[in-house]
């Protein structure tokens, strides 16, 4: 059965006690949240620990936004998977847009990542998309096909149980432009197809799958209603007031179909 999810990528966003005080909010407000729907927060690396304390015993897990590709050793700056069990993190977002268009993460490093996530016992967040270039030359399916299977086809359907993937479509991020709920929901029905194909029709029903590409209050009811849109990935809202939940509100304002309300 598919977890209806909204995961909220904090970025480089919030000193820590402001985090502090948008974690305690959020904990507040998702007291009215049912039990299939899940908040996640995902905060810098320096705020986890912190953010940990004000989520513990809440329907809100903690993610991180990234993880190392090697287990330990010298690689200054990097943090490792056990770093972040360690802190409590639930799980790690993986082949975010920024990380790939600025730090050149690659799909095979990303298999790297993932393997080390799942054999930690985090969740893995996978994001995959398309950039305005590829949109514009009708290559969108292509694209989200080869993301999807180059990495995780390396894994197996037992693994798939402990991977949620966000489609960001990058090309509505920031340039003016908007997906519609019509043009999110033919991305997702690929990507659940692709999942089938390798690993089956239930393994691909199961998948929960997130739209990451400007998820907000005004638009998540027509998002959430679409058959596989389970849910939504906000970037909204992190660098303004602290106090502030815009994806509370959006997980609110998504009363639809199967989600009850969330």
């Amino acid at each position: 059965m598919r977890k209806y999810i909204v995961a909220g990528n904090w970025k480089m966003n919030t000193t820590v006690p402001e985090g502090v005080e948008l974690a305690k909010a959020v904990v507040e407000k998702a007291k009215d949240l049912p039990a299939n729907v899940e908040l996640v927060v995902a905060p810098p690396f320096t705020h986890l620990a912190c953010v940990a304390d004000v989520l513990k015993g809440s329907q809100v897990a903690l993610s991180a936004q990234n993880c190392a590709d090697h287990e330990k050793g010298a690689y200054t700056g990097e943090v490792a998977v056990n770093m972040l069990t360690s802190l409590g993190c639930k799980y790690t977002i993986l082949g975010h847009s920024e990380r790939r268009q600025y730090y050149g993460e690659t799909d095979e490093k990303l298999v790297v990542k993932t393997k080390l996530a799942l054999e930690a016992g985090l969740k893995v967040i996978l994001c995959v998309g398309e950039n305005l270039d590829e949109r514009e030359a009708g290559r969108h399916f292509e694209v989200v096909t080869e993301q999807t299977k180059a990495v995780l086809y390396n894994f197996t359907a037992e693994d798939m149980k402990n991977v949620v993937i966000a489609y960001e479509p990058v090309w509505a991020i920031g340039t003016g432009k908007t997906a519609t709920a019509a043009q999110a929901e033919e991305i997702h029905a690929c990507i659940r197809a692709v999942i089938a194909e390798k690993f089956g029709l239930e393994v691909a029903e199961d998948m929960t799958i997130l739209y990451g590409g400007s998820c907000k209050p005004s638009n998540a009811k027509e998002l959430f209603a679409e058959k596989d849109i389970d849910g939504g990935r906000s970037n909204s809202g992190f660098s303004r007031s602290h106090r502030s939940c815009p994806w509370h509100s959006t997980a609110r304002q998504g009363r639809c179909r199967r989600i009850s309300p969330p």
